[in-house]
């Protein structure tokens, strides 16, 4: 496998996918390109960017992404402007599917199921790379946007392809006002698709995940009235209520999505010491207008499950990003294997300016990948997927560091 890696932060959205796949075209030194992992703002007009991309690379090149509030590479990391990236890939006899479905808004489980059995049934499948439009609906005055949900679109893929080929992906977000989203599909550009690579063959995907919330303490809730994403009581009691007195007054209501307080679900022993890797995360959207209860980022959460409130941890995020990026590419050497190529996918959330923190911790992951020499193609994104205590999930506030690695 060889790959490179493009970027460009242009607004005109034609030049950028002509720049950027030009450039990883050279940088990776490819004279038979098979396939393209590309993102661009939300900002942007996604066709031109497509079209721009498809005058370089040809007519056969499939292209998947889509929307990204940000790009990581190895030289560059940006949310501002009309950020962009791509990178180019020539398999080098790694086998690969592209495939994608649309019709997310009307059932994501149908729709993951149509999407799943697109794909040949092989022995030697190793990795789905997946995207998904993560915007149903866009907000306005009156409510939050409803978002596609990644816990049936995964149920519907599993129900179809063999079990315990991992997932990882994101479901794609073009700015911080979760206005509507693109996705590209191989070769045209959809809306409320889900768009996806299957690797197969001789080589190996190694992934971490970056956490970064810790419990505010040790109590447990129980969730008593919810509908969908929306969670109305906990322990019988209002949960605005419970957050107007954790912040000490109700300014945390005007923030979209809340910046300090998350929704975590220990899937670990409750009564040992807190791990970041037993804790599945869900960011609060924000509180309703009528102050009745909060939406979430995903609607996963049901009658009966016991939650703990959760801190986001610059601090911790930072060390995580740092010590998982590199004992992940400590493993592979061990293995005695090459990386070839690292993607990273980083929660909008944990942006630098976001938190209004100075640094940022998808730094780390590009100090590492770069004193390896990896190529690096990362993007901000709404939700994350991953593998997480032996099953694929939707992941919120998280870091999905993906390396492919051969022999």
């Amino acid at each position: 496998m060889k790959a490179g890696i493009g970027y460009c932060n242009e607004k005109d959205s034609f030049v950028s996918g002509e720049i950027i796949a030009r450039q990883a075209i050279s940088e990776g030194g490819l004279s038979s390109p098979d396939f393209a992992l590309a993102f661009c703002h939300g900002q942007m007009d996604h066709n031109e960017f497509y079209k721009g991309m498809r005058k370089i690379l040809g007519a056969d090149v499939q292209i998947i992404g889509g929307s990204a509030i940000g790009i990581i590479t190895n030289n560059y990391l940006s949310y501002k402007g009309y950020p962009s990236g791509a990178v180019v890939v020539e398999s080098g006899g790694i086998g690969y599917h592209v495939a994608s479905e649309n019709g997310l808004d009307k059932d994501e489980k149908e729709t993951g199921k149509r999407f799943a059995a697109k794909f040949p049934q092989k022995t030697q499948e190793k990795l789905l790379f997946m995207l998904y439009d993560s915007i149903k609906k866009p907000g306005d005055g009156n409510a939050p946007p409803l978002l596609n949900s990644s816990s049936p679109l995964i149920e519907g893929i599993e129900e179809v392809l063999s079990l315990g080929i991992p997932i990882i992906g994101a479901g794609v977000l073009g700015d911080y006002d979760m206005n509507p989203t693109n996705q590209f599909c191989g070769f045209h550009v959809g809306t409320q698709s889900v768009a996806g690579i299957m690797l197969s063959g001789d080589f190996e995907p190694y992934y971490r995940i970056m956490h970064g919330c810790t419990p505010l303490d040790g109590i447990y809730h129980r969730i008593t009235k919810t509908d969908g994403p929306i969670i109305y009581e906990l322990d019988d009691k209002p949960i605005v209520k419970m957050i107007d007195d954790i912040y000490g007054h109700q300014n945390w209501r005007d923030q979209k999505p809340v910046s300090l307080l998350t929704i975590g679900v220990n899937h670990g022993d409750r009564f040992k010491e807190p791990e970041e890797t037993d804790y599945v995360n869900r960011l609060i959207l924000g509180a309703l207008p009528d102050g009745e209860g909060v939406c979430l980022f995903e609607p996963d959460l049901k009658k009966g499950t016991e939650i703990q409130f959760m801190l986001r941890d610059s601090e911790t995020m930072i060390a995580s990003a740092k010590n998982n990026s590199g004992q992940l590419i400590e493993q592979i050497i061990e293995d005695g294997k090459k990386p070839f190529l690292g993607i990273y996918i980083d929660c909008a959330g944990r942006a630098a300016d976001y938190l209004n923190i100075s640094t940022e911790e998808a730094c780390e992951v590009q100090k590492t990948l770069n004193q390896y020499d990896i190529p690096l193609l990362g993007f901000y994104s709404g939700v994350e997927i991953a593998p997480l205590l032996n099953k694929s999930r939707g992941l919120d506030w998280t870091g999905v560091l993906l390396v492919i690695a051969g022999n």
